[in-house]
């Protein structure tokens, strides 16, 4: 998939301001300083569409961006931000969980997991959560050039087999760096026909 265009168009936290129309949604997720606003630049191949910060846990929005005139990136807000505090989480946990529950044009969830890290519980309660809610999601495992060797490799391997303890089936899966943009052209192509399917 060739990407031609890639605007910015609304943020907001009420799901109910989201752009109208029935256009498809791919919205990504993960941990707070996963990479997300890096991964979403390296797929729209512009740099500075998704702000990018030292701080993680900034995103506190969801922010829609128009691919191509007619599909959505979504940017949710991260999961797990500790130095949040309680009031914070709660407030971000709500706006994510009206968005995915209740966003009827939201097509799929990438929820983006750090390559670097051994499975952390947040992001498998995360992954059952949607489950038991029926969400269709995929995993995108970031970060893939910081680790050498088979080590990258085999974290997936763990993190799959973790899976496999709840899942009968795993969903679809991507690795990618934002760096070298390992896994754009599968992502994308994915998206793609996911699109095409739509469209039938």
């Amino acid at each position: 998939m060739n990407i031609t265009s890639a605007e910015f168009v609304i943020s907001n936290t009420d799901v109910k301001k989201c752009p109208a129309g029935n256009f498809p949604e791919y919205a990504f997720i993960g941990r707070s300083n996963v990479g997300k606003s890096s991964l979403i630049n390296m797929l729209t191949g512009r740099k500075g569409l998704a702000m990018t910060s030292a701080t993680p846990g900034k995103t506190m929005l969801i922010n829609h961006f128009l691919i191509n005139k007619n599909w959505y990136i979504v940017d949710l807000p991260g999961y797990g931000y500790a130095k949040r505090g309680q009031k914070g989480q709660e407030q971000i946990q709500k706006i994510i969980s009206s968005y995915i529950l209740q966003r009827e044009q939201m097509t799929n969830l990438f929820v983006l997991i750090d390559s670097r890290h051994e499975p952390q519980s947040i992001d498998l309660e995360f992954i059952e959560w949607l489950g038991e809610n029926g969400i269709p999601f995929s995993l995108i495992f970031t970060k893939a050039d910081k680790l050498k060797g088979g080590k990258l490799g085999a974290n997936i391997k763990l993190y799959l087999n973790r899976l496999k303890e709840q899942w009968e089936e795993l969903p679809p899966y991507f690795i990618t760096s934002s760096e070298d943009k390992t896994g754009r052209e599968e992502v994308l192509n994915y998206i793609e026909g996911i699109n095409k399917e739509l469209q039938k």
